[in-house]
């Protein structure tokens, strides 16, 4: 009985040691997965999801399979450092999120003291990679390369026009309209109108009554497309003849449901739509079969998990600060976003902005295209 129980002991001790070889490797990945932002999260979510199980079916990262964590930040700083704590106390290694640049920021000092890599798919404020910290990366490009693009379009298109520049006093919405505005102004054109609203405002009555009365034809916005569908709506509903410009963060085709054919002739810039690249056709396929549209920063969720696991490949080690050395000096590696890699401060080299135009596709309905020149 004595020699049957220590054989029992021996084989748990030795299943534990073998669990333990094979651990997962945990990565967090954080966004609004719940309310008015709810559909970019999915966009996170369904990126990394799918990324990880590709890695996972062709032998993991260096021989750990990814286990991937959510954490619902609702677009929310504090509750975003909620899930970053939580994160920690799990084990979580590595994070791909947040998608607000407001959430982003705090999240990942919490991250950076805790030895946790942060690479974001979606937040664009500067600030983000700006402060020294070694864990923060990005797949997407800057608000100050993104609001240059889009004050010099300005300028050149609609020099003769009133704009009115409008943002929701975030960090990304009013990060984004003033580094436009800069650019705008550099470039001899000033606004009629600069206002800031509030995240969750429904009535832009007021706002509209005063772009009116300025004579405003162009509406430069920084923010989600929550409040840009209800300000297009709401402008030609009240007679205010406006075409509304704005960013990334509208980059959703729940922007067409809230303003209706009132979406028809929207601007924003984003990056190079990955989806159109040819060489990621079964990808997009093999998501759309899954009932899922990979649109927006989907793409730029896969890359993000892309990039962890070639840093980690380059690296030899699974090791977050080993990883983020890799990041910065042995890329490029190979994403659907192409081959990518980073700056000392882990912002990617990659293709600029471009100019997209809202209206309906071949199958009747509105989305975003690439512009045509010019």
């Amino acid at each position: 009985m004595k020699k049957y129980l220590l054989s029992a002991v021996a084989l748990t001790a030795m299943v534990a040691f073998s669990n333990a070889a094979r651990a997962d490797l945990l990565v967090g990945v954080g966004g609004p997965l719940t309310g008015p932002n709810a559909a970019f999260g999915a966009q996170l979510q369904k990126g990394a999801e799918q990324a990880a199980a590709d890695i996972n079916a062709a032998g993991g990262i260096n021989g750990e399979q990814i286990k991937v964590e959510l954490g619902d930040d609702v677009s929310d700083p504090k509750q975003g450092i909620s899930v970053a704590n939580k994160f920690v106390a799990d084990g979580v290694k590595f994070v791909v999120g947040h998608f607000n640049s407001g959430v982003s920021i705090p999240a990942s000092e919490v991250y950076a003291e805790n030895g946790i890599l942060e690479i974001t798919p979606a937040a664009t404020n500067p600030q983000f990679t700006e402060r020294g910290l070694w864990n923060t990366f990005r797949t997407c490009g800057r608000d100050d390369q993104q609001g240059a693009i889009a004050g010099k379009y300005l300028a050149d298109h609609f020099k003769d026009a009133k704009i009115a520049v409008v943002h929701d006093k975030t960090p990304y919405g009013q990060g984004l309209a003033d580094e436009t505005k800069k650019a705008m102004n550099a470039a001899g054109i000033t606004e009629a109108v600069y206002e800031g609203i509030n995240v969750g405002d429904k009535d832009f009555s007021a706002l509209i009554a005063k772009m009116k009365e300025a004579g405003v034809s162009i509406i430069y916005w920084g923010g989600l497309h929550t409040e840009a569908g209800l300000i297009i709506r709401q402008a030609k509903d009240q007679g205010l003849k406006a075409t509304l410009v704005s960013g990334d963060g509208i980059v959703s085709n729940e922007l067409a449901s809230i303003a209706g054919d009132a979406v028809e002739g929207t601007l924003n810039t984003f990056g190079p739509d990955p989806t159109l690249n040819p060489a990621n056709k079964d990808l997009v396929e093999k998501f759309k079969a899954a009932g899922f549209n990979p649109e927006a920063y989907t793409l730029y969720s896969y890359a993000a998990m892309q990039s962890i696991a070639g840093a980690a490949k380059a690296a030899g080690s699974n090791d977050p600060e080993a990883v983020a050395k890799a990041m910065k000096e042995k890329g490029p590696f190979p994403t659907v976003l192409g081959d990518m890699s980073f700056d000392e401060k882990g912002d990617p080299k990659l293709p600029g902005y471009i100019m997209y135009e809202w209206k309906k596709g071949p199958d009747g309905k509105y989305s975003y295209f690439p512009q045509a020149a010019k």
